[in-house]
């Protein structure tokens, strides 16, 4: 008789790909499939859940975009008593809210993976407070809490008392992103952009935490000293719109490319030049770990996770922040240094085929779901 396999229940707030998407894909995609059974549930429609129905992946979306959504509950429980769940894996603050009391109200345990916590410092006090209240509960009702970077758990030690977590970095596939697979190709001709222009990428929602105004605003000078750089902008998001009317009103237009959302983001780095990440805080980016396992010189910011990957000057270049000038600087010397973009595009690689590999992050994660079932 085939032994049952265990079956677990991944849960993220939205359909959407952004970080914490592309990590349960890659998750359930790389999991063993001999031991564990994954389902993946979602309160909105979107690009993950077109990937998971491509992957055969079983998945179910909830529609709630509330937090506390008390109308979905019944609803959760009733699906994870539907597919027999074992354990639940709940990423992010959002989706714990709705998951995580129908979960216990079944007894079953729970790992809760922190990419990036729901507070911050540019929130009002009370808000801030309030969000570190809720996590400080959730993350004592846990089972295991996965901090993706060493950042990240200091981030939870600083500000919640007693906290505790395992440290597991995110990995990708580092096959797929890579400048050597045969089946990578360059999007030039499609994007109508020139084959002599040098191109700075930036892959990503366009929101407040990306900073994407503040890498237009940069690029302006670049633009001055070098008619030929362009920016290639892949990605949506609440401030999509206003990035449009800035390269307007900066007379950018014939220079900066948006794209929409689009899966072929090894093929956008392929036919990138440097990649830019100017955010104002980060878990621990996939989007810059994709970058760099496509050897492409990197520019990110001095924020969490970001600066455990990059050291200044040997694998990329970290910047402060908020410093529109120091970016441009730095794409201005990336532009100008082609020994430097080549080091650091080589280092950049070995960086990450040696450290982020997506089999060495799911075989971390399969044995913490072994050790809480074999507990419980």
């Amino acid at each position: 008789m085939e032994k049952k396999k265990i079956k677990v229940l991944q849960a993220i707030r939205q359909g959407k790909v952004g970080g914490g998407e592309s990590h349960i894909l890659s998750l359930v995609k790389h999991i063993d499939k001999t031991i564990f059974e994954p389902v993946v549930l979602s309160f909105t429609d979107g690009q993950m859940i077109t990937e998971l129905n491509h992957t055969g992946i079983d998945n179910f979306v909830i529609p709630s975009e509330k937090a506390f959504d008390f109308t979905t509950w019944s609803k959760v429980k009733k699906l994870m008593q539907q597919e027999q769940v074992d354990l639940v894996h709940i990423h992010g603050t959002r989706a714990t809210s709705n998951i995580y009391w129908a979960a216990k109200k079944l007894g079953l345990p729970v790992v809760y993976t922190i990419h990036g916590w729901s507070f911050h410092d540019d929130q009002s006090l009370p808000v801030k407070k309030a969000r570190i209240l809720f996590e400080q509960w959730i993350t004592k009702k846990t089972d295991c809490n996965i901090s993706v970077s060493a950042s990240n758990q200091k981030t939870g030690r600083d500000n919640i008392s007693n906290f505790n977590s395992t440290v597991i970095y995110n990995g990708i596939d580092v096959e797929h992103f890579s400048p050597y697979n045969t089946e990578r190709r360059s999007l030039r001709k499609e994007l109508n952009i020139p084959a002599d222009a040098f191109v700075f990428s930036f892959i990503g929602r366009t929101t407040i935490q990306k900073n994407p105004l503040g890498l237009i605003k940069a690029f302006k000078t670049i633009k001055e000293a070098n008619p030929k750089a362009l920016l290639l902008m892949v990605g949506d998001g609440e401030l999509k719109e206003a990035a449009v009317q800035l390269v307007k009103e900066l007379s950018l237009e014939k220079h900066v490319v948006f794209e929409g959302f689009r899966t072929d983001v090894a093929d956008i780095l392929f036919s990138s030049d440097v990649y830019c990440l100017p955010s104002l805080w980060e878990g621990f980016p996939i989007g810059l770990l994709e970058a760099m396992a496509m050897a492409k010189p990197v520019i990110a910011t001095k924020v969490d996770g970001s600066s455990e990957i990059i050291h200044h000057k040997k694998n990329g270049l970290l910047i402060e922040p908020q410093r529109d000038e120091m970016l441009s600087g730095a794409m201005l010397e990336l532009m100008n240094n082609e020994t430097l973009r080549n080091e650091l595009a080589k280092a950049a690689r070995q960086t990450i085929t040696s450290n982020f590999d997506v089999c060495k992050m799911t075989r971390q994660i399969e044995n913490i779901y072994t050790n809480i079932l074999s507990d419980n």
